[in-house]
């Protein structure tokens, strides 16, 4: 199998069998490894990446790369796919194929302090390619990207394209701010207006990418924090 091709500035790091690029990169990123860093692991049945960034900003702003690397996502998966797959995200990290999931999005970084400057933050996300079920049918709402129409996607081809989007995404995150990601975002986002399983209405997310969440006559906020899972 041919290795992804990476732009300028980020860095391919494939990893093996088992083992997980989300923890790698963590491993890598407290040794002080480059910022770019992409570590990879492209199995038959699933693929994982994740990509260590060193944010010169507060966590509660560098937690944009969550949402900046799931509308990359999408974008590379939306122009290597057919034009009916339909992709949508969840405010959580979830990749959804055609209204099932298929993949998650994971970040973690150095500081869980919002207002502090963290050493490194790593976004992971991993993607089903094939149905690992022997009665796919029993679960309909879980489903894998070749189980949908995209049986010439190829991992190698989906992780570069992804770090290309990745990359321009970053460069515009640079120069504009969270607007144009936000409004990117909004329009990928499944569930906004359903009632939440814990309860209240997802109205959508504040400008820094926080949850809203109406309860009656009130309003409260989810801050994109809160999904962090803990670092080394």
């Amino acid at each position: 199998m041919s290795q992804p091709v990476f732009p300028p500035l980020l860095t391919g790091h494939p990893v093996q069998g088992g083992e997980d690029p989300f923890d790698r990169a963590q491993a890598m990123a407290a040794l002080g490894c480059d910022a770019g860093t992409v570590v990879y692991n492209i199995q038959a049945d699933r693929l994982r990446v994740a990509i260590v960034f060193a944010p010169e900003v507060p966590l509660q702003d560098a937690m944009a790369m969550l949402p900046l690397c799931a509308v990359g996502f999408q974008n590379a998966l939306g122009a290597l796919a057919p034009p009916e797959v339909a992709v949508h995200l969840g405010w959580d990290g979830l990749i959804c194929v055609n209204g099932a999931k298929c993949g998650k999005f994971r970040v973690t970084s150095s500081d869980v302090s919002a207002d502090q400057e963290p050493d490194w933050l790593i976004v992971g996300w991993e993607l089903a390619l094939l149905q690992t079920s022997e009665a796919p049918g029993e679960t309909p709402d879980v489903t894998a990207l070749y189980d949908e129409g995209c049986a010439d996607v190829s991992a190698t081809q989906l992780v570069e394209s992804w770090s290309r989007h990745t990359l321009t995404w970053l460069n515009r995150w640079q120069e504009d701010g969270n607007a144009p990601l936000h409004a990117e975002w909004m329009g990928l986002l499944r569930g906004v207006g359903d009632p939440l399983d814990h309860g209240g209405v997802f109205l959508g997310t504040d400008e820094q990418f926080g949850m809203l969440i109406r309860d009656g006559s009130e309003t409260h906020l989810r801050p994109l924090t809160e999904v962090l899972e803990n670092g080394r």
